[in-house]
């Protein structure tokens, strides 16, 4: 008997064709169904954490300026929250590049991340974690 999809490549794309787009893929207030709209702030504040040293720091990132935390430059590109109203959540989308290496190499993170969530989409360095916290 043959199978229908022989390759698991072939069913995580038809998974992931089938799954539904997430509200932050969405135009800004435009709501899905059951789904509160995602408000755009100006500053996201940010905890990270020198897994060396054990130093925890809380950074405020304004949208569009880097900050420094080690050897890291982080740049958050967009910071949303949920309503007053809804469960408080915050998402943003941030670029860290680590300044040792090369200066052409690819940003060490780039992509969402959820404040309700921090294990879903992660900075991965040998050295420091970022999570967001909220979006102001």
């Amino acid at each position: 008997m043959r199978r229908p999809f022989p390759n698991r490549l072939a069913r995580i794309a038809l998974l992931a064709a089938l799954l539904p787009l997430p509200a932050l893929a969405q135009a800004p207030g435009q709501d899905s169904v059951g789904e509160a709209a995602w408000v755009r702030k100006r500053t996201a504040q940010l905890q990270a954490l020198d897994k060396v040293t054990a130093r925890i720091t809380v950074l405020d990132a304004t949208v569009n300026q880097p900050v420094r935390f080690g050897s890291l430059t982080i740049t958050v590109l967009a910071c949303n929250a949920r309503p007053p109203d809804e469960v408080p959540d915050a998402a943003a989308f941030i670029e860290v590049r680590d300044t040792v290496g090369s200066p052409n190499a690819p940003p060490a993170f780039r992509g969402w991340m959820l404040a309700n969530a921090p294990a879903a989409h992660m900075l991965e360095h040998p050295v420091y974690d970022l999570r967001i916290l909220d979006c102001r």
